[in-house]
């Protein structure tokens, strides 16, 4: 139970097969206790619902940690910070933060891109985040500060049906050195991670395998993948690791 003690905030938590829940169901293994952050609506809207986050919430607490939600719309310039003063009300302090959300737009081509999509892309994936890292940054007092993002790998080949999405993605990636530096002198570390091609339920039967092709393993990521990578950048070992970022892809980048 290596972040026995610890407490972690997940954000992105709302379906059960979903690398959010992934994350938090290993971070509560290892014996952190738990914030949780979802915006069921987004997920009704574009995934046909998502479950329950009580219950959710209630199976974590079966690994014998404290496990609380709050739905947050981070379209809501002061949602981050909400989140971040719910996790400290409820634990006193908060010593990890795994920003996993995203805005995932509906695949459609450059022609039908507007000016709303990009602006409501760059506002939950990429504003949201930048401020869950501060607001963190700016309340944190202990020994074990954790920041990881989560970019979507665009750099491993085009995502033309998805460029908004891409996009606000990719500024993560790109400063993730640059947010390392900002808060290194607070013993923080922030790296981000790109977790490949995965399986949450999303991928139609031609997706799937024209994904295949270029996956060296023959099968796709599991949410179990990501999580086991989030582990290690979250616990002891990896306090000499900031400012990078990390692809756990099964070789997907080697066939770029």
């Amino acid at each position: 139970m290596s972040l026995a003690g610890r407490t972690a905030i997940v954000t992105g938590v709302s379906r059960r097969i979903g690398i959010g829940t992934a994350i938090a169901r290993r971070l509560a293994e290892q014996g952190a206790d738990l914030l949780l952050q979802g915006w069921t609506r987004h997920d009704a809207d574009l995934h046909g619902g998502a479950d329950d986050p009580r219950t959710i919430a209630a199976e974590l607490r079966e690994h014998g940690r404290r496990v609380e939600y709050v739905d947050a719309d981070f379209t809501d310039p002061e949602a981050p910070a909400a989140v971040l003063r719910a996790g400290r009300d409820a634990y006193g302090h908060i010593d990890i933060l795994v920003a996993n959300h995203a805005r995932n737009t509906p695949w459609a081509p450059l022609s039908e891109l507007t000016a709303a999509e990009v602006d409501l892309a760059y506002t939950v994936n990429t504003r949201a985040t930048f401020l869950l890292v501060k607001e963190f940054a700016a309340g944190y007092t202990g020994d074990h500060g954790r920041i990881v993002l989560f970019t979507s790998g665009q750099q491993d080949g085009p995502m033309p049906l998805e460029i908004p999405y891409a996009a606000s993605k990719a500024a993560l990636a790109g400063m993730t050195p640059s947010l390392a530096a900002a808060v290194v002198g607070q013993g923080i570390t922030v790296n981000c991670v790109n977790p490949g091609p995965t399986d949450t339920g999303w991928a139609t039967e031609d997706i799937t395998a024209a994904a295949l092709k270029r996956l060296p393993f023959g099968r796709w990521g599991r949410p179990e993948d990501a999580a086991a990578l989030v582990s290690f950048l979250v616990g002891p070992d990896a306090g000499w690791i900031t400012g990078q970022v990390i692809g756990s892809d099964g070789g997907f980048a080697l066939t770029a």
